[in-house]
């Protein structure tokens, strides 16, 4: 009897044991592990997603799981210039655009931008004009090219090749846009807006248009300040413990998507060398010239053997082969997807067009001074706080004042030292920096920085590499600079002779070769670079994004 007692109390022992781990593991999510108290708690307190999924993949976008690569690797260094100097560098998991932005995807935006601001009587017009692609870029002296001139943009018959004549300034504003045409969809889908506000004539005025920033921090001044009457069922719940409360969709939700943006220069050469075709174990094993395998350009495969493998100039006076199963399809550009794929799944990663990336060029990279999501171009900046405490929202009617000021006096670069939306580059064009309706921000100043160890200053486009502290004099000469570049202004040229290079702030890396250039180019490890205002008829763009959380792990193969 004793021994069937004790088996009883064992058996129940574990059987508590088991209902305490069990309720630490599925009910433990809703307890705070820090005091005790109840989370998501449906008469009040701390309220917070604590059954997060992971992050969810953007329209357009394929994953690529970070790691190390020795960047700028190239398997032919003609030049011995130390534009490549290999640096071993770690880049985080993110997201990048399948293919390179289309015609199509690029028409979406302009009808938007011009269904919001391009009426012809509208004062906000400029907006429209600042975001129409260069077409005069397929324009040659000795060439006939103005049906590609008239027809590239927007016949259908292109409608998936990657768009071109796009400055670097476009394609950032292009990402800004699909930012918050994306976010605004996650809102309506999961009931916080209403469905088709984004269609909405009504709704969407130059004023009032969606900013995620805006609902992020201050949502109920959101669409000039009427969003009550385009909240959906979800915002409709009131927020526990309070009466006549709205719910919004705050960061801790983890709906709404980080920015779209143009990949920065190391996450561009990484997703496009796609080394993990070659990872054995914990190493890579062999080389890759491109971003297929192999060192040359045809492919090997017993069913495509002899293609070509991207769309690239074969030679003077031949930009596609002769016709026939040596040709590589394309006289100029080709619809996206018409090559195979890299490892990463990512498609026209050499050829086609090269592509703009977020980095401001300088000859050497510089593992020393950073060697993880290595990234030259930051200018930090805050949010701007008024009097009264509340974030600043950019004016409309201080907005048009600088377009009119901008059109009125064509030698003006700024209209306005202090808050700028607008500029007018070298080359006579508006560049919108800020749209109605966006939050006001401002570069961070000497009190934000005031003991920090990982920053000292907002514009760290030189740093160690330009600035007072790395001149080749010291840094109480400021006439020795290292990159006397020339001047660009509107309404002047710079004719002076004592320029020594063309590199400066405002000069961008271009990544990959494009259907105009020979097979060097198409090694993703080389480099070139253009003004951020310039366009041509062969350098494209695509977006990446950000991944929030741990990468991935797989787990190891058993045996």
């Amino acid at each position: 009897m004793k021994k069937t007692q004790r088996l009883f109390v064992a058996l129940l022992l574990s059987s508590s044991l088991a209902f305490v781990g069990c309720n630490r593991s599925s009910g433990g999510s809703n307890v705070s592990r820090a005091t005790g108290w109840s989370i998501n708690n449906k008469k009040g307190g701390f309220q917070y997603n604590t059954k997060y999924k992971g992050q969810e993949t953007a329209p357009g976008l394929v994953f690529i799981e970070g790691g190390s690569f020795t960047k700028g690797r190239v398997q032919d260094d003609i030049m011995h210039d130390w534009n490549n100097t290999p640096t071993q560098q770690n880049v985080q998991s993110f997201y990048m655009d399948e293919t390179e932005v289309t015609n199509l995807m690029y028409l979406e935006y302009l009808d938007w931008i011009k269904r919001v601001f391009g009426a012809p009587d509208s004062p906000y017009r400029m907006i429209y004009e600042a975001a129409l692609p260069d077409t005069l870029v397929w324009r040659s002296s000795l060439g006939f090219n103005e049906d590609m001139v008239k027809n590239y943009l927007r016949h259908p018959a292109f409608q998936n090749n990657p768009v071109v004549g796009v400055s670097w300034n476009q394609a950032v504003n292009f990402a800004k846009w699909r930012t918050e045409r994306v976010n605004e969809k996650v809102l309506e889908r999961e009931g916080y807006l209403k469905r088709d506000v984004a269609i909405v004539d009504s709704l969407i005025r130059p004023e009032n248009t969606f900013n995620t920033e805006l609902y992020l921090t201050q949502p109920r001044t959101l669409f000039g300040d009427s969003i009550n009457n385009y909240i959906g069922k979800s915002s409709e719940r009131p927020t526990p413990g309070k009466k006549d409360s709205l719910s919004f969709a705050g960061r801790e939700s983890g709906i709404l998507f980080p920015e779209y943006r143009l990949p920065t220069e190391t996450e561009w050469e990484y997703a496009a060398l796609a080394l993990s075709g070659l990872r054995e174990y914990n190493l890579y094993r062999g080389k890759k010239k491109y971003p297929w395998d192999g060192e040359y350009t045809r492919s090997k495969n017993k069913r495509t053997q002899g293609d070509q493998l991207a769309n690239f100039k074969q030679g003077k006076g031949d930009y596609s082969g002769i016709q026939g199963w040596s040709s590589d399809s394309a006289d100029i550009t080709a619809p996206v997807m018409s090559y195979p794929p890299n490892d990463f799944g990512l498609y026209d990663m050499s050829g086609n067009v090269t592509e703009w990336v977020a980095d401001v060029y300088r000859p050497i990279i510089d593992d020393e001074a950073n060697d993880f999501n290595y990234y030259r171009g930051n200018i930090f900046q805050k949010t701007q706080i008024n009097e009264d405490g509340k974030t600043v929202v950019i004016d409309s009617d201080e907005f048009l004042n600088q377009l009119e000021a901008l059109n009125n006096d064509p030698t003006l670069e700024k209209a306005n030292d202090s808050v700028t939306y607008a500029e007018r580059l070298p080359n006579g064009k508006i560049n919108i920096l800020n749209f109605p309706g966006e939050i006001v921000t401002e570069n961070v100043d000497k009190e934000d920085t005031y003991l920090r160890t990982n920053y000292g200053k907002a514009d760290n486009r030189d740093f160690r590499d330009g600035d007072s502290g790395s001149k080749r004099l010291g840094r109480n000469n400021d006439e020795d600079v290292m990159y006397n570049a020339p001047s660009f202004r509107p309404g002047e040229k710079d004719q002076s002779n004592d320029k020594t290079s063309l590199i400066s702030n405002k000069v961008r890396v271009i990544k990959g070769g494009s259907w105009r250039d020979r097979a060097f180019w198409l090694d993703p490890a080389q480099r070139r670079f253009l003004p951020e205002f310039m366009a041509t008829d062969y350098i494209g763009f695509r977006c990446a994004m950000s991944y929030l959380g741990q990468k991935p792990q797989k787990k190891k193969p058993r045996g």
